[in-house]
């Protein structure tokens, strides 16, 4: 009997391929720094680097500290130490919002349309110097609050204003839309984008939502990405507004509550196979003193957090403060360094079809999983 295709395969099977590309991870950055815009300038990207350097050889002088601090094993002490150390010398912040929303405030309009002239002039000038992190762009405030306009008049000036003074929208921009309470406002947001590309002129531009209520989570789908015409970059948890909207006395009010797990996992089931990238959210404290103890005790507390992101899967999250950008790389790099051995003599056993090293016999959807963690350590590690 010969085999027939079912009636209508082909429209489902695209439909598929459009909805789930199921694309291999290509880079993305370890964390999203966020800066408020009044205190955001063309110095901000050295300014960090050099504080976190400085924090690092006051506080970290070499691999047993690293060991001790971050309890990476004594084998990657020294070359989690030497990355570190790297990559805050030649790229501190991979990825850079600059902040109109929460960490800004309401301010007169007059006094907004300044910041974001500014701004936009910093942007232009780390462009010229070619110290432009590789992702950039700005967090505009919601629509949720009832003042659209306010987000759209900081969105197209200073888009207009980097366009005007950089000659081009530099590779790599991003907008953050935030606390998205109403699946249309999703929509009317790429209406925004739309009529600010046939304005401009500028290249197709996506933007990044953040998930901080519960009544998102209730619209999360697979099909949103395509929905909104493939503008859809990422989804970053907002850990305090959502932990505020369910309740949580303040003390709970942790990335690593149960709560916030629930909240990842429902992202990771809307968006698994689109292409949209996961960021987890951030701590909000900064090291109580410059004093060894608080910077260690700091430092711990932020690479608990990290790690607890890394082992659910969301392998970037925010930094707020440039003592956080040395536990963030710290984790990360012992996180990706001490399996990544381990990983790579597992696929080449399943290359060579035999057991991997302990008898381990992985089936194919693991050795996709291991193959995928090596591509995105390839990509992390300095």
């Amino acid at each position: 009997m010969r085999a027939v295709r079912p009636e209508g395969f082909e429209e489902v099977h695209r439909a598929q391929l459009a909805r789930f590309p199921a694309a291999e991870p290509g880079w993305q950055p370890v964390h999203t720094v966020y800066v408020p815009a009044d205190r955001f300038s063309a110095g901000t990207v050295a300014e960090w680097g050099e504080q976190a350097l400085s924090l690092v050889k006051a506080h970290l002088a070499g691999p047993y500290e690293v060991g001790e601090v971050f309890g990476a094993d004594e084998g990657l002490a020294a070359a989690v130490h030497e990355r570190v150390l790297r990559k805050l010398s030649a790229e501190p912040i991979e990825d850079l919002r600059i902040d109109f929303e929460d960490g800004y405030g309401v301010r007169p309009d007059s006094e907004e349309d300044g910041h974001v002239a500014r701004a936009a002039e910093a942007v232009a000038a780390l462009h010229a110097a070619g110290a432009l992190p590789r992702r950039w762009g700005p967090r505009v405030k919601s629509f949720a609050d009832g003042d659209p306009e306010r987000a759209v008049r900081t969105l197209e000036g200073f888009v207009a204003g980097v366009v005007e003074r950089a000659g081009e929208l530099p590779g790599g921009f991003t907008v953050t839309f935030p606390k998205v309470l109403m699946e249309a406002y999703l929509g009317q947001f790429v209406g925004v984008l739309e009529r600010l590309e046939a304005a401009l002129g500028v290249p197709r531009l996506r933007f990044e939502m953040q998930v901080e209520a519960p009544q998102t989570l209730a619209f999360l789908r697979g099909e949103l990405p395509e929905a909104l015409g493939g503008r859809l970059a990422a989804a970053h948890f907002g850990v305090f507004d959502y932990t505020a909207a369910i309740g949580l006395p303040p003390h709970e009010q942790r990335l690593d509550h149960p709560a916030c797990d629930h909240a990842r996992h429902v992202m990771q089931t809307a968006f698994a196979g689109t292409g949209v990238e996961l960021s987890d959210g951030s701590l909000a404290a900064a090291p109580a003193s410059e004093s060894v103890r608080d910077v260690h005790a700091l430092w711990r507390r932020h690479a608990e957090l990290v790690r607890h992101s890394l082992a659910h899967g969301f392998y970037q999250g925010w930094d707020m403060h440039p003592a956080h950008l040395v536990s963030r790389f710290a984790t990360v790099y012992a996180f990706h360094l001490a399996r990544y051995g381990a990983y790579r003599e597992r696929v080449r056993a399943w290359e060579e079809r035999r057991a991997a090293e302990g008898g381990i016999m992985d089936e194919p959807a693991t050795i996709r999983t291991l193959a995928a963690a090596l591509r995105r350590a390839d990509a992390a590690l300095p």
